[in-house]
């Protein structure tokens, strides 16, 4: 049994772990939700603002991480860390949220990316549709685009994460010179009128101020900021050295909030705001046929089109492991059936399955299922982040003296705690200008009663085991009885 973290075997690199997490979250965002960003803000200021506050918040958060993923360097991120200071019951419910808002993502992104592929190319929904869910029509040509790629990104995530880290540092560099060159472009055929009015609410907005309109941003930005989660989630499969763990998801936090922060400022000097609400999706991409002419123009769409689906592929690919191996984590310590147990190769094999399976369901939905799937998605996220916060606060007294690679200000680690409390109260209650809407709470509460369901009904098998043994399952060969000791 070994107290503190190892080096392992597969060697992913810092670099590695940075294209990983800041590729999942940076993903197709930027280029098909930034005109939704300036309506639910109150303009590109606002929105900008918003994710210049996030710093303050997502920033804390990543720090939690930075100190908790090198101390305890298993599968399971947030549900490991909770399991650690709380037990179980507050484990499952920090990893049942986890996995809600994880597997959220990955339909979301095959609804996405068929989307997109259907505007590029007409001709794919040409005809009758199948059928009409929502008002949003599904053909069956999109069907296939979604299967097809999820067949590829389950293969691809079958032979481990050091295979899928390949593909996502390649796709990484290439959306951040997309949106690089779409920023450089909008600065230099816009103008200061275009950002005119600098708030101006949606009908039936939360909001009446620009400071509120900045919180605002606050509803979904849990959502496009959420891809540091899946370092943690592959630290254990991965390797390597896991010190630099830390440093990477605080980097990939920031680094992706100053991001979305530029790209709204300059798009919103590029064209004028109120009008790039009303463009097609992807509006980023559309704006440049109107702002540039000729050959300049149709370049920039491409570009900033192919950026958008290698942001879409990025997030899809960085949280179809970081799911599976969720998964994997809670059937260790059997707070899901432990079926989700099983390792192939060192992969969390039938949880890939289980993601296919969910993937796959995507462009079965329709576009329409979007705004109430990031809601939920975001509200499940800000409830597993601040338990993982509070949970870096207990720790602090039950394993005060576990090597820590890193240590978080105390001052921050409580900020962080604090924060997350009032996030996550926020997103729940109606007045809050972040607000996650009825529709996702409701969806969200009925998916938590599913939780406690499923962590009940599996009870028995759990209790076969004994305390220890549970704890071993999650934990491994990590002695967290020798470091509560120390």
């Amino acid at each position: 049994m070994r107290t503190q973290p190892t080096t392992a075997k597969k060697g992913v690199s810092a670099l590695d772990f940075f294209c990983i997490g800041f590729g999942a979250i940076v993903g197709v965002g930027w280029a098909v939700s930034i005109n939704g960003w300036m309506s639910g803000s109150g303009g590109p200021i606002p929105a900008s603002l918003g994710y210049l506050l996030c710093l303050l918040i997502m920033v804390p958060f990543g720090l939690v991480y930075a100190e908790l993923v090198p101390m305890l360097p298993v599968a399971g991120g947030g549900s490991a860390f909770a399991y650690a200071a709380f037990g179980e019951k507050v484990s499952f419910l920090s990893g049942w949220a986890a996995f809600g808002a994880f597997v959220a993502i990955i339909p979301w992104e095959a609804i996405q990316v068929t989307d997109v592929l259907a505007y590029l190319f007409p001709a794919l929904t040409a005809g009758d549709p199948m059928y009409t869910i929502m008002g949003s029509d599904i053909y069956l040509t999109t069907i296939l685009i979604g299967t097809v790629f999820t067949v590829l990104l389950f293969l691809l995530n079958k032979k481990g994460l050091s295979s899928a880290a390949f593909i996502q540092k390649f796709l990484c560099v290439f959306l951040v010179a997309a949106g690089v060159i779409g920023a450089v472009a909008g600065l230099a055929g816009g103008n200061m009128d275009n950002i005119q009015p600098i708030y101006s609410p949606a009908e039936g907005a939360n909001h009446s101020s620009l400071f509120g309109g900045a919180f605002g941003i606050l509803c979904t930005a849990a959502f496009f900021l959420a891809g540091f989660e899946t370092i943690p989630q592959g630290v254990e499969d991965a390797g390597g050295d896991i010190k630099t763990v830390g440093t990477t998801v605080v980097a990939s936090v920031a680094l992706a909030c100053v991001f979305y922060a530029v790209l709204l400022f300059c798009f919103g000097y590029a064209y004028p705001w109120q009008e790039f609400l009303t463009l097609d999706r992807p509006a980023a991409a559309n704006m440049f046929k109107f702002l540039y002419e000729g050959g300049a123009g149709a370049a920039l769409y491409w570009l900033i089109t192919i950026g958008a689906l290698a942001g879409l592929f990025t997030t899809w690919n960085g949280f179809f492991t970081a799911s599976a191996n969720l998964l994997m984590a809670m059937g260790r310590a059997k707070m899901l059936p432990g079926w989700f147990a099983v390792q192939k190769d060192g992969v969390a094999i039938h949880g890939l399955y289980v993601v296919a399976i969910l993937s796959f369901l995507g462009p079965f939905l329709g576009y329409n299922m979007i705004d109430t799937v990031t809601c939920f998605s975001a509200t499940a996220f800000i409830m597993s982040w601040m338990i993982s916060a509070l949970a870096l606060l207990k720790l602090r007294k039950t394993m005060p003296n576990a090597l820590r690679p890193y240590r978080l200000a105390t001052p921050i680690a409580w900020w962080a705690a604090i924060a997350g409390v009032i996030y996550f109260v926020g997103a729940l209650v109606p007045i809050s200008p972040w607000f996650a809407g009825t529709k996702a709470v409701t969806v969200f509460v009925v998916y938590l009663i599913i939780g406690f369901v499923l962590f009940f009904a599996t009870g028995s098998s759990r209790n076969r085991l004994s305390p220890q043994e549970r704890e071993r399952a999650m934990f491994g060969d990590l002695d967290l009885e020798a470091m509560r000791r120390l």
